[in-house]
């Protein structure tokens, strides 16, 4: 029986890892997997706000698990990767959403500073892929999230977490060639533009006005399920010849 859309969207059964889910883009992606149907493991390093999600994850009728974990520490993702393995049997997705960003002038950037966005944003992630992969069946999904930052500059001072954006396409290009064929596992990226999180709430409010007015032909920032459903997709058996791929979603900033 040919299956229809609606069944390929459908995550019953499945199991997703979700990094930086105690708030932000990582908390809409891990709330949209669960209401798709998928089970959920959520890494976090704010045990307060990851055990929020965790909350709202159970109110939605499945069942999750909240570790906290600090992505830049290889162990700690191992042991995530581990727990949520020995909870649920299965790992079928991973969001690699943990990530972090300062906005200083690069003259004035600690190198500690720098360091700890690469950690977190590109090693961080490739610490989790390496870690869930060796669970994954043929079929899983890792999907990493990107920025339009790794594409294009908009004036603003960040250069770490740029540097470390960038790299990230070239890290999904490689782990889908790597791993599509070998493993039958699919890695892509999600290219977020900007969206209404605690990370935008941190830029001057009038330089992000400006952003949205000169840069974006949609004239506003991103709405948080604008951004979840596409991790389901990308999730989910619709997006089963989908791999090495970057899923822009921003308003068009990419295109000025």
């Amino acid at each position: 029986m040919t299956s229809t859309l609606r069944d390929a969207i459908d995550l019953s059964g499945k199991v997703a890892v979700v990094t930086g889910a105690a708030s932000g883009l990582g908390k809409a992606f891990a709330l949209a997997l669960a209401d798709a149907g998928a089970s959920l493991v959520l890494g976090g390093r704010r045990r307060d706000r990851l055990e929020e999600t965790n909350e709202e994850v159970q109110a939605l009728g499945r069942a999750s698990l909240a570790v906290p974990t600090d992505v830049s520490d290889p162990a700690a993702c191992e042991e995530l990767a581990t727990a949520a393995f020995s909870h649920f049997g299965r790992i079928d997705i991973l969001v690699n959403a943990a990530g972090i960003a300062t906005v200083v002038p690069a003259l004035h950037e600690e190198p500690s500073e720098f360091r700890r966005v690469l950690e977190t944003n590109l090693m961080g992630s490739y610490w989790m892929a390496k870690a869930c992969a060796t669970h994954m069946l043929p079929g899983s999904s890792i999907i990493n999230i990107g920025s339009v930052l790794g594409q294009t500059s908009v004036s603003l001072p960040m250069a770490a977490y740029s540097s470390s954006k960038a790299a990230l396409l070239g890290l999904t290009r490689d782990l889908a060639q790597q791993w599509g064929g070998r493993r039958g596992i699919r890695v892509n990226i999600l290219v977020p533009g900007f969206f209404a999180t605690e990370m935008t709430d941190g830029l001057e409010r009038e330089r992000l006005d400006h952003i949205n007015e000169t840069r974006v032909p949609l004239r506003r920032l991103g709405e948080l399920s604008e951004c979840a459903s596409a991790v389901v997709f990308l999730a989910s058996d619709a997006a089963s010849f989908v791999n090495g791929a970057s899923f822009v979603i921003d308003g068009g900033l990419l295109t000025s």
